[in-house]
């Protein structure tokens, strides 16, 4: 008994001696951490979390970023300190330690931004005392690049898809020689190219000939490396072998093309075909005249007869609805609630020989922005529908039938409209509206009737293409008074120019 009572003497003693020193030492760091408050070494302060932009890429669709904190933060000094640069004005709300930065306007294409956050300060809980300062953030994303596409009139770009890159000033011709593009459209990934093309030296007739084709832009996730071998690789999609290819449009998902198509032994047999995720051509059964796959990628607007048609993309299927007021549709707008039309007042003895502007939405509301004698020749939504930009003509007065070109802008809440830039002629002019809002890119083509010239490009009069000015005309910012238009052109030459996505 002696000899175990001798054993346990040692551990009780070390025992007594830690539990002692352990009290000391949390005594000691309980009165140390009140004595130096919130710059005691002991303590960490806040810190973000996750920054849910960081290290992204942002297109016109990603409207906010979201910062989460470590601990419960005084909103106050959040707000206060936390500074974007370049400077993206937006609104800030809360949802416990959550905070949602709104932007206003979409993300300006062609940044590189940083996020930065210093000197707030947490906030404890049930208590009016601010805490501790956070530790420094910084954050960056970027947007996509500011870049376009168009077809080349002159030297070596002569009937090719020419990429043009703004952002890094970089430009490549993505077709081959050997191919006359027509026309052409972006994924919406900007990756690819879905564009029309006959082959070289047939002069006129390459519009009877047309075939579909696929090109890759070098493009990723909206950036271009400029050494990317992957830019310029060709594949056919449709041939045209049996019907004579038209008009086309791909779907907002990039999943579905629809065709017009004629055959050739028989041109009574006019139809409609659709194209889905790469497989082969299945006829719509579907009349009529110029159309557009919605929004949705669910169904496709046709115009038919004197009004438009809304029809599900599938094969023999009925009407979904018809707006039999209407003679055009110009544009979708991309949240697919809403669109421009054209009225021909074709019914209306009032107003006869003039042309109406309307704003349509799914509510049912038809809003009147413009009614004209000259001509509505296209309009295109801002990314967040609110406003349109428009190109239009004036009647001029006299003996002779002249049209002056100009462009507008419509708000459609207010229904102001703001006369932007006239431009001295007008011919075959394509419009395309920056999906940042910033910017409308269009062409002025110059062509000529010279029978020699039956090698040249042509459009779709026939008549030959001989050159094409692009133009960015820059908006004025729409709440300051004293902002302007600007009418720059580009160092470029061609026509069709498109944005990319």
């Amino acid at each position: 008994m002696i000899n175990k009572l001798t054993l346990k003497e040692p551990i009780d003693k070390l025992s007594v001696w830690l539990i002692g020193g352990f009290s000391i030492l949390i005594t000691g760091l309980v009165i140390g951490d009140k004595l130096c408050g919130d710059n005691c070494f002991l303590r960490k302060g806040p810190q973000v979390k996750n920054f849910t932009w960081e290290g992204e890429t942002v297109n016109n669709t990603d409207r906010a970023f979201i910062l989460t904190f470590d601990r419960p933060m005084d909103k106050e000094t959040v707000e206060k300190n936390l500074v974007i640069d370049p400077p993206l004005p937006g609104k800030v709300s809360w949802a416990g330690r959550r905070l949602a930065y709104t932007t206003e306007t979409p993300v300006p294409y062609g940044e590189t931004y940083t996020v930065q956050l210093n000197e707030a300060r947490e906030r404890f809980r049930d208590s009016s005392k601010i805490g501790q300062e956070m530790e420094p953030f910084v954050g960056t994303f970027q947007s996509r690049d500011r870049a376009l596409a168009y077809i080349g009139t002159q030297a070596e770009e002569k009937g090719k898809l020419v990429f043009y890159n703004i952002t890094r000033q970089h430009k490549r011709a993505l077709t081959p020689p050997d191919l006359v593009v027509m026309d052409f459209e972006f994924y919406p990934e900007g990756d690819r190219i879905l564009f029309s093309a006959y082959d070289q030296g047939l002069g006129i007739d390459g519009l009877r000939q047309l075939k579909l084709y696929t090109v890759t832009t070098g493009v990723s996730n909206g950036v271009e490396d400029s050494d990317n071998n992957v830019a310029g690789k060709i594949e056919e999609i449709l041939d045209n072998e049996t019907y004579q290819n038209n008009q086309f449009d791909l779907s907002a998902d990039g999943e579905t093309i629809v065709i017009q198509r004629v055959n050739r032994e028989n041109p009574a047999d006019f139809d409609l075909w659709m194209i889905k995720n790469g497989e082969k051509p299945e006829r719509l059964k579907v009349a009529g005249g110029h159309f557009e796959i919605t929004p949705d990628n669910k169904a496709l607007a046709v115009a038919r007869g004197e009004g438009i048609g809304i029809l599900p993309l599938e094969p023999e299927s009925e009407p979904l609805d018809f707006l039999p007021k209407f003679g055009q549709l110009l544009d979708f707008s991309l949240q697919g609630n809403s669109a421009a039309m054209v009225d021909f007042n074709t019914d209306n003895a009032n107003l006869r020989y003039t042309r109406s502007l309307f704003y349509v939405n799914n509510q049912g509301i038809q809003k009147e922005l413009l009614n004209t004698q000259g001509s509505i020749v296209d309009c295109q939504f801002t990314s967040t529908g609110n406003q349109l930009y428009c190109l239009l003509t004036e009647l001029l007065k006299g003996d002779e039938y002249r049209e002056q070109p100009y462009f507008a802008r419509f708000d459609i809440r207010t229904g102001e409209v703001t006369p932007l830039a006239k431009l001295s002629d007008y011919q075959d002019i394509k419009i395309s509206l920056s999906p940042d809002g910033l910017a409308l890119l269009f062409d002025q083509v110059l062509t000529s009737d010279d029978t020699s010239l039956k090698d040249n490009l042509t459009n779709n009069s026939g008549q030959a293409i001989v050159g094409g000015k692009l133009w960015l005309l820059i908006p004025p910012i729409s709440n300051n008074p004293n902002s302007k238009a600007e009418l720059k052109q580009l160092p470029l030459v061609g026509f069709r120019p498109q944005w990319l996505p």
